[in-house]
């Protein structure tokens, strides 16, 4: 089992930047490929980017690449997210995710265990 908790979500304007953190915990956080969704309500949820267990590959959505970073650091069993230029359509919840099986995907249905979720609301 792995337990992953968000925070890190607010209220910014259209422009900023925030940092999103997932702290992992329950199984070895170094084995896990770690990921970041976001939903909106009525929609999808939608991939954002991920991490492979040693952070040395990432792999993002296109709406997001060279604005959004993820990062990890296993030493302190969390994985990150930092979000610069934000605009007001992406607003919406974000989830934290990891993934038990080597190699990282942009499914959220290969991923097994997720966070609760922080809200982040870009006002323009």
């Amino acid at each position: 089992q792995v337990q992953l908790v968000e925070s890190g979500g607010g209220l910014v304007q259209a422009g900023d930047s925030l940092r999103l953190s997932c702290a992992a915990s329950g199984r070895a956080f170094s084995t896990l490929v770690m990921g970041w969704f976001r939903q909106v309500p009525g929609k999808e949820r939608e991939f954002v980017g991920c991490i492979s267990w040693s952070g040395g590959i990432t792999w993002y959505a296109d709406s997001v690449k060279g604005r959004f970073t993820v990062s990890r650091d296993n030493a302190k069993n969390t994985v990150y997210l930092q979000m610069s230029s934000l605009r007001p359509e992406e607003t919406a919840v974000y989830y934290c995710s990891a993934r038990v099986s080597p190699g990282l995907s942009r499914n959220e249905d290969d991923y097994n265990y997720w966070g609760q979720g922080t809200q982040v609301t870009v006002s323009s």
